[in-house]
This record gives C-alpha cells, sequence and structure tokens, in this order.
C-alpha cells in the first residue's frame, strides 16, 4: 500500500509543478506582451490551465474522497467562469477603446471573399 501512496504522491507532484509552470508563463505573458487583449489572454489561458493542473494534482494526492469532489466542482466553476469573465473583458476593452485602428482593423466578408478568390486563382 505504500507505494501506491507514493505513486501518487509523485504524480500529484508532478501535476503541481506543471501548474506552477503554467502559473511561470503566464506572468512572463502579461509582463511582456504590450496590447491589453493579449496580456488578458495570457492570464485568462493560464489562470484556467494552471488552477485546472494544480488542483487537480491536489486532488490526486488528497485521494477519491468527498473532497475530491469539492476540488473537481470548483474546477469546473473556473472552467466556466474564466472564460466567460475573460470574453466579458474583451468586449469591454473593445467598445471602449479609442484607437481601434492603432490595433485592429475592421474587415467587411465581401473583402476576405475577394481575397480568397485571389488566391484559388494563385494556386
Amino acid at each position: 500500500m505504500a507505494v501506491f501512496e507514493w505513486i501518487r504522491f509523485v504524480i500529484g507532484g508532478v501535476l503541481l509543478l506543471c501548474g506552477l509552470g503554467i502559473f511561470a508563463i503566464e506572468m512572463l505573458g502579461v509582463y511582456r506582451f504590450r496590447y491589453v487583449l493579449n496580456r488578458m489572454h495570457a492570464a485568462a489561458m493560464g489562470d484556467t490551465l494552471g488552477i485546472g493542473f494544480s488542483i487537480v494534482g491536489l486532488i490526486v494526492m488528497n485521494g477519491f474522497h468527498l473532497t475530491s469532489l469539492k476540488l473537481f466542482l470548483v474546477v469546473a466553476f473556473l472552467w466556466f467562469s474564466s472564460p466567460t469573465s475573460s470574453h466579458l473583458i474583451a468586449r469591454l476593452e473593445f467598445t471602449t477603446d479609442e484607437a481601434r485602428e492603432e490595433h485592429y482593423r475592421q474587415v467587411e466578408l465581401t473583402e476576405l471573399e475577394k481575397e480568397l478568390a485571389q488566391k484559388k486563382e494563385e494556386v
């Protein structure tokens, strides 16, 4: 039985280290990116994956009890709420951005169809 506990401990530790690594990459992305939507994307993806790996690591280390079910529900809640809140923040940034032309351009569907037709003709 002690071997099973060690295996569980090692797997949980690896998952926790993966979560820590994802958090480090997230912080680097938030620090290095210049535009707010890029920063927000790095933060949202890092939170979702980092917290997911960390809590799954805790579930594996703890064993499968009622506490594990609660931790799994926390992961499920975060996986649903984090992308939703990120989408709302991005939408707010898009609607309140005063310098839209510097960050992105608006493309009409007809322009995209023309570009696609030109690429097909080239091939």
